[in-house]
């Protein structure tokens, strides 16, 4: 458990910070100039905060009524930059070994096998940095925090200066991590689609306030967070399991929590598999009656829980078809169908536009 309670200014900017981090990824999200870094970095004992506290694992690391400020290097805590910051004349074991050289205490060390395992590291292990790819070179610093086995791990956007084919790279590895150590871990970004596919909870930050920190799902499924949490790309997160694959078309059948049936193309995945789904807002379309001689095969029966003015024209929605949804129409669409909360609606979504982690 991370309790954290933090004020800082610098200059005309002012960040106020309060939130709680359990075991699992808990994403900070917010564009730039928000303070997600300014936060990362108070975290870790680079600056100092005003006032507030630092509690990890039952240990305080900061507090300004106790006067108490740990230095960095006994926090314990395994951090992550946008940029590897690898030692350049170590090899990459030396590296990785740099940080199982930094454990807190006696504290059961993580496995380097498992480590070099789940990175894909086994053959890069002789290798400097210079000779490494930016994906190899970040999956080597991802390794060497885990290594120092920390009470806490803070990823800063540990993604954004790579391609899109090395982010593919390294998500599923992440989820890998995730999964295998149940490490508490603080993931910072302003990508959405990163922050729908990994995170447990979720931070929003914006101007250096703290817009609302709850379930991921949950605070996806607000309209009145729709601009802190992704804007024009927000939508909706969805859990399912495969109930079924077409091999012919490609396509599967998914079924929600609440029994309901999605339809996604996509390559093949066990029976049973958990699949979280991300619904653009935008993707939605409504109709009053059912809908039928149509292509779009994700048709939901529901209803207008919920709506609020947005951008230029728009209307959020929020609706219950089993699950929540959020969808985004014309204003002029949403007068002309006469929609008022409780309106029955059917909910249409194209299987090829919905993402799938």
């Amino acid at each position: 458990m991370a309790d954290i309670r933090l004020k800082k200014s610098l200059g005309r900017f002012h960040l106020s910070a309060e939130f709680n981090a359990e075991a699992g990824l808990t994403a900070l999200f917010g564009p730039s100039g928000a303070g997600k870094t300014l936060l990362s970095q108070m975290l870790a004992g680079l600056i100092t905060p005003d006032e507030g506290h630092i509690e990890i694992a039952g240990r305080t690391l900061f507090s300004s009524a106790k006067n108490i400020n740990v230095p960095v290097h006994k926090r314990h805590i395994g951090f992550v930059f946008q940029e590897h910051r690898l030692f350049p004349h170590y090899s990459v074991r030396s590296n990785l070994t740099y940080g199982s050289g930094r454990r807190a205490g006696k504290a059961t060390p993580v496995s380097f096998d498992m480590v070099v395992n789940i990175l894909g590291l086994n053959t890069l292990l002789d290798r400097k940095p210079a000779s490494l790819s930016g994906g190899e070179r970040q999956r080597v610093a991802i390794g060497r925090a885990l290594l120092s086995n920390p009470k806490i791990l803070i990823m800063d956007e540990p993604l954004s200066s790579l391609d899109d084919a090395r982010k593919a790279e390294i998500l599923p590895l992440i989820e890998e991590l995730k999964s295998e150590f149940n490490l508490t871990t603080l993931y910072i970004s302003h990508s959405i689609e990163e922050i729908t596919r990994l995170a447990d909870s979720l931070l929003l930050l914006d101007k250096g306030e703290m817009k609302a920190a709850g379930p991921v799902g949950d605070i996806l499924s607000r309209l009145d967070l729709v601009p802190y949490a992704g804007g024009y790309d927000a939508g909706t997160l969805v859990e399912a399991r495969v109930a079924a694959y077409e091999p012919g078309h490609h396509m599967l059948t998914l079924e929600t929590e609440s029994g309901g049936r999605l339809y996604i193309t996509g390559s093949a995945k066990e029976i049973g598999a958990a699949v979280r789904l991300r619904i653009r807002a935008r993707d939605v379309a409504l109709a009053k009656t059912e809908p039928k001689s149509l292509s779009i095969l994700n048709r939901f029966e529901g209803r207008l829980v919920d709506h609020c003015s947005g951008a230029q024209g728009m209307e959020e929605l929020l609706l219950n078809v089993g699950f929540p949804l959020t969808a985004r129409i014309t204003r002029k669409s949403f007068e002309e169908m006469k929609l008022t909360k409780d309106t029955p609606v059917w909910a249409l979504v194209k299987a090829v536009t919905i993402s799938r982690s």
